[in-house]
């Protein structure tokens, strides 16, 4: 079992266990010495971060520990996440190092790994770099002072980035459109205005304006009412949310109101499928998605499979099946055909381009689904043991489930992430879906803490 790594990376509170110099300095001794750094520039990584005051103490740590193991380092300063995932791939880095905690606050930080393929590390693998990192026992005496890596600054990144971006839609002019584009003040504060304005759409840029602590506070895709205010008042077509990585994006149409994963997901399979393009006419999403969109599918003639929550485990499946299509509720949406993690600015130019091309709104686009009543709620826990190893929380669950049978149903689990635990209700009925929303939340709050 897993110690440092969760469903996506290693990630805390930032100069506490694990988020520390000392751990970071351990994981990029261990990086380097499993994908087999033995100096002289043999290999490369591509190091990327948000903008979290933290990632200036982590970037040099990591640093440190892959040089002294004879990788070279590619630095690239604050980039998205997928970007970051490209760039590997392009670059021919043998892996790429993302310091970010995503949509978590400020005081958090993380890193994710890379292969150099740009996909994320199979379980496998990051449970090698663990046990080396923890053990402490990789000694750096074998790499001599002329084998040492050297790092570097590409300051050409951000337009690598740019071009690939804008041709996954052919370079497609967006001129005409008026978009809100919040940016969460994370990695893309930069980058994204430039993309959407050089195609020419019209942008109201928002939490752009980084200063290390304000990283998704208020604002961002964890955050829409944000963007869905501008939209309002500056009469835009779109509000477009990315969060603090930019691997993830939620919209707001027209008229202010959210439009989330699940919709995106349903639209991009409805145009793919049109356009013979959906693999298999299947898309791939997790148990989170709401039983609406899944009904929407299959009226349409697309199959819907479910996997873990995560955009990792959607990504395995994808990748097993061909798959081109898939995401989360949450605004991972996976462009197998383009990209190898979820990109909010890939998406968000998908979006945009379809609306241009079907010249229909965004509120057209996504009321394809009639949505099942639903509840998420995120609860803080002490400790997290396994669920249905607490008889009343287990109890509470299976009366749920037996109640509202092929009607509604309920996830209870755990944030890889943090020590919170996610409860979901779904029901047909929006009393049974709030009724037993709140009684599983008071056996929780009873039971965990």
């Amino acid at each position: 079992m897993k110690k440092l790594f969760g469903t996506d990376g290693v990630r805390g509170k930032a100069n506490s266990y694990p988020i520390t110099s000392e751990v970071a300095l351990q994981l990029g001794k261990a990086t380097a010495h499993i994908f087999g750094a033995s100096g002289k520039g043999s290999l490369r990584a591509v190091l990327g971060k948000d903008t979290r005051l933290s990632g200036y103490m982590l970037e040099t740590a990591l640093t440190s520990g892959l040089l002294s193991m004879g990788m070279d380092v590619l630095a690239v300063g604050p980039m998205p996440t997928p970007a970051v995932a490209h760039l590997t791939k392009s670059m021919g880095a043998a892996c790429g190092i993302m310091i970010t905690a995503s949509h978590n606050p400020a005081e958090d930080n993380g890193i994710k790994l890379f292969g150099g393929d740009g996909f994320k590390l199979r379980d496998e693998i990051e449970l090698q770099i663990e046990r080396h990192a923890l053990s402490k026992e990789i000694t750096t005496e074998h790499i001599a002072n002329e084998q040492i890596g050297k790092a570097f600054r590409i300051d050409d990144a951000r337009g690598r980035y740019i071009e690939f971006a804008k041709s996954s839609i052919k370079n497609q002019s967006l001129k005409g459109l008026k978009i809100v584009l919040d940016c969460a003040n994370g990695a893309a504060y930069s980058i994204a205005p430039l993309i959407f304005r050089e195609l020419g759409a019209e942008v109201i840029e928002t939490a752009t304006n980084p200063n290390g602590s304000n990283i998704n506070l208020g604002c961002g895709a964890t955050y829409s009412a944000h963007a869905s205010e501008l939209v309002k008042k500056h009469n835009a077509h779109v509000g477009i949310s990315l969060d603090g990585d930019a691997d993830r994006v939620i919209f707001c149409d027209e008229h202010g109101t959210e439009v989330n994963g699940d919709r995106i997901i349903g639209m991009v399979a409805l145009d793919y499928k049109h356009q013979k393009k959906l693999v298999d006419n299947t898309v791939v999403v997790t148990s989170m998605s709401n039983l609406g969109l899944s009904k929407a599918m299959s009226a349409a003639g697309i199959t819907t499979l479910y996997t873990d929550v995560g955009d990792r485990y959607v990504i395995e499946k994808m990748r097993e099946f061909g798959y081109n299509v898939g995401g989360e509720q949450s605004g991972h949406i996976i462009f197998m055909d383009y990209a190898t993690t979820g990109d909010g600015i890939i998406t968000a130019l998908h979006v945009l381009e379809m609306m241009i091309r079907k010249n229909k709104t965004l509120q057209q686009l996504s009321g394809f689904m009639d949505v099942f009543p639903q509840s998420i709620k995120s609860l803080n826990v002490k400790n997290k043991p396994p669920v249905n190893s607490v008889p009343a929380l287990a109890a509470v669950i299976a009366e749920c489930e037996k109640t509202l049978g092929d009607s509604g149903r309920t996830i209870v689990r755990y944030s890889g992430t943090e020590n919170k635990i996610r409860v979901l209700v779904e029901a047909e009925k929006s009393k049974d879906m709030e009724f037993w929303s709140e009684k599983i939340c008071a056996v929780v709050k009873k039971q965990l803490n």
